[in-house]
């Protein structure tokens, strides 16, 4: 299988569509329209309007496909409540997989093309909203069997046969504002971003009372990848004013509000914040791109079979202390959390002490060998590790070029916790 993001032509062209030059020419930024509140799919008689309200003018058969899985079966009968009492008739598919295998795409796309809706709702974490996603594509584009070929340039036109209204019901990976899925190539062992601005959701509903039932271990995974964003966002070189204003409220309440969360799932207000603060960063990213926290995060989470957010999360010390040669971005950061010190370099050293210590007050690993990569393992695979993370679209967005050499060094940083001097 080949893979767009593999193109000379793309790794060609996406940098410099990023430069300084071209983004003063033309910058555009897209989101989803947001509807948020404790409210937004009422039961029964409500004052208030319902999400529903929103978008079902668009819908002429009134037709929705609710994807879901084992876990949001609750939420998506609350919500389809509210769909049937405006009219619409719908369906449940819940049979989304973790990590969004490609067999798993084909299956929900074969259940909508059964149903035939013109809006299709996802109603869960990233890996639903992310098999949605991809879903999407192959029920109007039933021509498109290899999701691995769809590239930002690609014109899908999939409002032909349907809108698309993502409700997540985890606050970390943002995937209701970007225009990514990503999901699993299970024959290569690989994730695979499949990224094209027409896969940006038309809405995002937004209800904290739907993030209430995380686990602990969930929510601090979901957490760190919105942090994970939200610091890339800022240190990525199509960072903008925009995204930096994001991203840099992401991260300040994020650092407030997800140790409250961790602590005590049924803290309303924390809920609250934490989904706004993934929409935040979500949103940032979307525009901005992510960097090396996610490509050497996807590559660990694929081949070690590591929940996304704690692999892409564990990268951030590193990452950071890497692109530190070129770019001082961190100081953004650092001015936003408070972190104070008399140069650029001790300032860093605060901010990755800060980090760490958010970890250990959820109990996250701060490097690979807690997370129980076997080093003889991780070793075996080295040759693999650097190919995926350097050809992963992500690492085009590093501030620092970065290469094979490193990126093993990187690695082998990481495993033990060493902070990166090169």
């Amino acid at each position: 299988m080949g893979y767009w993001f593999t193109h000379p032509m793309i790794k060609l062209l996406l940098p410099m569509g990023n430069s300084a030059a071209i983004r003063g020419l033309t910058t555009t930024f897209s989101m989803p329209r947001l509807i948020m509140g404790a409210n937004v799919f009422p039961q029964g008689k409500s004052k208030s309007i319902s999400a529903v309200a929103h978008f079902a003018p668009l819908c002429r058969n009134k037709r929705a496909f609710v994807v879901t899985d084992d876990f949001g079966r609750t939420v998506a009968r609350k919500v389809t409540a509210t769909l049937e009492a405006a009219g619409f008739e719908s369906t449940i598919w819940s049979e989304t997989q973790p990590e969004v295998p490609m067999p798993n795409v084909a299956a929900g796309a074969g259940a909508m093309t059964e149903f035939g809706p013109d809006v299709i709702i996802a109603i869960g974490g990233g890996s639903v909203i992310d098999c949605a996603k991809a879903a999407w594509i192959q029920y109007a584009r039933p021509d498109i069997t290899d999701l691995g070929s769809v590239n930002p340039l690609t014109p899908l036109g999939l409002r032909r046969k349907a809108i698309l209204v993502a409700v997540p019901t985890t606050s970390g990976t943002g995937s209701e504002c970007t225009a990514v899925s990503v999901v699993h190539d299970t024959a290569a062992h690989r994730k695979i971003p499949v990224s094209n601005p027409e896969l940006m959701p038309d809405f995002a509903v937004l209800c904290p009372a739907f993030t209430a039932s995380m686990p602990p271990r969930l929510t601090t995974g979901t957490g760190l990848d919105a942090l994970s964003h939200a610091m890339d966002a800022v240190a990525t070189p199509a960072a903008n004013e925009i995204t930096d204003s994001l991203a840099l409220r992401a991260i300040r309440m994020i650092f407030t509000y997800l140790p409250r969360a961790y602590q005590n799932g049924n803290d309303r207000e924390a809920r609250h914040r934490m989904l706004l603060a993934s929409t935040l960063a979500g949103t940032a990213f979307g525009q901005s791109g992510a960097a090396l926290t996610h490509s050497f995060g996807h590559t660990l989470g694929s081949i070690f079979n590591i929940h996304h957010g704690l692999a892409v999360g564990v990268f951030i010390p590193y990452v950071f202390q890497y692109y530190q040669k070129t770019t001082d971005k961190h100081l953004e950061i650092c001015r936003t959390l408070g972190i104070d010190g008399p140069d650029p370099e001790t300032r860093l050293v605060g901010l990755v002490d800060k980090v760490r210590a958010l970890f250990r007050q959820m109990e996250a690993p701060c490097n690979l060998a807690d997370m129980g990569v076997a080093r003889e393992a991780m070793e075996a695979r080295m040759d693999t590790l650097v190919k995926y993370t350097m050809e992963d679209i992500d690492t085009l967005f590093s501030p620092r070029p970065m290469t094979e050499k490193e990126c093993a060094q990187i690695f082998r940083f990481a495993y033990t916790g060493k902070d990166i001097d090169f």
